[in-house]
């Protein structure tokens, strides 16, 4: 029988941080490959490009669903069910021999999509409050080097076949669920907490208007959500259209960019995001604050995009993808904090989970664009566009979080 765990406890950490780990490294050898993926099957780039949202959507309806059911079942029952889900999608895609057959795997997967916010409940289950912020910590690191191997991985594997990184995924999936299964700990009872006060609580239902409604017209706060939209949406555009923006506009030794190419790219994004958010960030923010280093990389993420017409040397490549994962370092925790800080205590897991819910919205109406406009040769407008938006976040800001919350103490 598995062991039960206080909230105070740190034991359930290691598996979970394993769990997580083993889980964006599968999605990330995936994530780079699906739009070059489903070309190969004669998806056109706009095609392609809406794998990205099918997924979103998918996760955004389930989303609340997922979450409820770990509420009255347990986290680590519906961690399973959600691993076994993105199992099957890879699988599916892995042995897909038209078009449609990947579009049901991204279904499934999306569908059954709550892998990480499970985890992440689970955390926030079984961590004292005044822990919780450096127990989810160990998230980011998860992410940080699954970004940066997972893309690496890919870009190995694709030498052998284009299936052959999915079957990897699915691995990588297996080993998750094998580890959720034997070594990680049932931990609190879900019923027995007040999600209203949980980090990752309560998510918002994507029809609940009255609930968005209601954030959004609050100034700091909705401030705060809409600079996360515009954020998160020219992050969406990077991650749906990057792979087709490279593979159409750069050539290494005179061939154009392929899978292995674009592979590295996303792993050197990977490696900048470990340095920035491995222990540069925490320093900071103690010496400038976070409304400040929302600022700078608002200015990173969208300088990125603006050089990223430079053609060649491919050297102005490889620096705006630096600057572009530094940028999205610097933002993502940034404004996931401002966000907690303008809220009541009541009132994180709503809050919390309506930028959650953003992301998807922002996936859903970004990825369609991205892949419209290379579809039609407007790849500069691409740049372009992510550019003016990270600019109309920086005025947003100003109405937003930058000047209205005090600054943390060093």
């Amino acid at each position: 029988m598995a062991e039960s765990t206080s909230p105070a406890s740190s034991k359930p950490l290691y598996p979970i941080f394993l769990i997580v780990l083993v889980d964006v490294l599968g999605l990330t050898i995936v994530l780079p490959l699906l739009p070059l993926y489903a070309e190969k099957f004669g998806a056109s780039a706009f095609v392609a490009s809406l794998l990205v949202p099918t997924y979103a959507f998918c996760q955004l309806i389930a989303g609340p669903i997922l979450g409820g059911l770990s509420d009255k079942w347990g986290r680590r029952p519906v961690l399973l069910l959600s691993q076994c889900g993105t199992l099957m999608g890879f699988l599916i895609i892995a042995g897909a021999n038209s078009l449609w057959w990947v579009f049901l795997g991204r279904l499934i997967d999306g569908f059954t999509a709550g892998n990480l916010s499970v985890a992440q409940a689970y955390i926030a289950d079984n961590t004292a409050p005044e822990n919780r912020a450096k127990s989810f910590a160990i998230i980011g690191i998860a992410f940080g080097v699954g970004f940066m191997l997972g893309p690496t991985i890919a870009a190995s594997l694709s030498h052998i076949s284009y299936a052959a990184p999915f079957l990897a995924a699915a691995s990588l999936s297996a080993t998750s669920i094998l580890c959720t299964a034997t070594i990680l700990p049932k931990g609190v009872p879900a019923h027995t907490l007040d999600p209203s006060g949980l980090p990752t609580g309560r998510r918002a239902s994507a029809f609940d208007w009255a609930l968005w409604c209601r954030y959004f017209a609050r100034p700091v706060i909705g401030g705060i959500l809409l600079e996360f939209f515009l954020y998160l949406f020219v992050f969406s555009m990077f991650m749906s259209g990057f792979a087709l923006f490279a593979e159409r506009r750069y050539t290494w030794q005179g061939h154009a960019f392929g899978a292995e190419q674009i592979g590295w790219l996303y792993g050197l994004a990977g490696a900048v995001g470990i340095v920035i958010q491995g222990g540069l960030l925490g320093r900071l923010v103690r010496r400038f604050g976070e409304a400040p280093l929302v600022a700078v990389g608002l200015v990173l993420l969208g300088g990125g995009f603006l050089m990223l017409p430079r053609i060649e040397p491919v050297f102005y490549l490889v620096v705006a993808t630096a600057l572009i994962a530094a940028g999205n370092a610097m933002l993502r925790p940034n404004l996931t904090s401002l966000l907690s800080r303008a809220a009541e205590k009541h009132e994180q897991g709503v809050v919390l989970g309506l930028s959650q819910s953003l992301a998807s919205v922002a996936s859903i109406t970004a990825a369609p664009l991205s892949g419209w406009l290379i579809e039609h040769d407007h790849m500069d407008l691409w740049s372009v566009v992510a550019g003016v938006v990270c600019c109309l976040a920086l005025f947003v800001r100003r109405w937003g979080s930058a000047h209205r919350l005090p600054r943390l103490s060093a």
